[in-house]
């Protein structure tokens, strides 16, 4: 049994919570863990921590975290950093070492700016949309297991967010990804008042209009209760994307896409702050999990639509669809 199913097997589907076409199933665990980390939001709002571009130049997937706090900070797969030369999403959870400075992977969520507007990043106090979510963590597996980065696929990633503004008309000059939350922060607003954490909730498993869509899971309920509302947020933004099509919720989706998580193929690689990074590769599925004390500190998995990078055999094709083939500018 690997570790994530171990993990998995210690937790139960609580009662699901609904609004409008999107389902949350309390994923429910005993364990009493008292975080050894500090949030990032916590360790930013503090100021002893602090994220800047590596360089004067910057580099596009790299940013540098400062850790002047006492404890590790946390930082989750997805969360947004606003300001610099440009918005980036973290690639993934990374538990960054108490007074050290380490670079972490990230990917560029504003394509069309590359002037600073700070010194120094702040955060969104959001995550990225979930099926964006999706196709990076299928793009870092990728990349880890063939050339040892945890490089997304950027050129996808802006696509990917040009797709959905253009489908929810939400523009803005320079791409970001950001508009499409202020256009639609009062529908999200409305979710995030319809989802709380309850007793015991360690995590959360999404359904949009009953298909099940991704799962976050954590070592503490006392973690889940403070991402809850980035995480409803990544998934409410996909909701209203998809619109209502169909029943709300089915318990067994639900249990379904658990078992098929479990039963991923787990991969090891050195994480980039403390403990070990966990990869999972599964049909139609992708996702990766932080192991650090000895435990899981975050998991998450997610249903993808594309899988072309999600073959257990690790031959997913790298070709893109045409309709992704765009010119895009990097820069280094």
């Amino acid at each position: 049994m690997s570790i994530v199913a171990e993990r998995l097997s210690g937790v139960s589907l609580g009662e699901p919570q609904m609004y409008k076409n999107l389902a949350l199933f309390p994923l429910i665990s005993d364990e009493k863990v008292e975080p050894h980390y500090q949030l990032l939001d916590e360790a930013l709002s503090q100021g002893c921590a602090r994220v800047t571009e590596i360089s004067e130049s910057g580099s596009v997937p790299e940013l540098k975290f400062i850790n002047e706090c006492d404890r590790p900070v946390l930082l989750l797969d997805g969360e947004e950093l606003v300001g610099a030369k440009q918005n980036r999403i973290v690639n993934l959870t990374v538990l960054a070492p108490a007074h050290k400075t380490i670079v972490i992977p990230v990917s560029c969520v504003e394509a069309g700016r590359w002037h600073a507007e700070s010194d120094e990043f702040t955060s969104a106090k959001r995550a990225h949309y979930a099926t964006g979510r999706a196709c990076k963590a299928a793009h870092v597996t990728n990349s880890l297991r063939t050339v040892g980065s945890r490089c997304s696929d950027q050129s996808e990633v802006w696509a990917n967010i040009s797709e959905k503004a253009e489908r929810m008309d939400a523009f803005s000059d320079t791409g970001a990804a950001e508009a499409l939350y202020k256009t639609y922060q009062d529908s999200l607003d409305n979710y995030h008042k319809a989802f709380s954490a309850i007793d015991k909730q360690a995590g959360a498993l999404f359904l949009i209009n009953g298909e099940a869509v991704g799962l976050d899971l954590f070592d503490s309920p006392q973690t889940l209760a403070s991402q809850l509302p980035k995480l409803v947020q990544s998934y409410a933004l996909d909701a209203i994307d998809a619109g209502q099509t169909g029943p709300v919720t089915d318990t067994t989706h639900a249990e379904k896409f658990v078992e098929e998580v479990a039963n991923a193929v787990v991969e090891r690689f050195p994480a980039v702050g403390e403990g070990e990074e966990l990869r999972l590769r599964a049909d139609a599925l992708s996702g990766g999990a932080l192991v650090a004390e000895r435990r899981i500190i975050h998991l998450c998995a997610f249903r993808m639509q594309d899988t072309r990078y999600t073959s257990v055999d690790g031959e997913g094709s790298r070709l893109i669809r045409a309709s992704l083939r765009r010119r895009v500018r990097f820069y280094e």
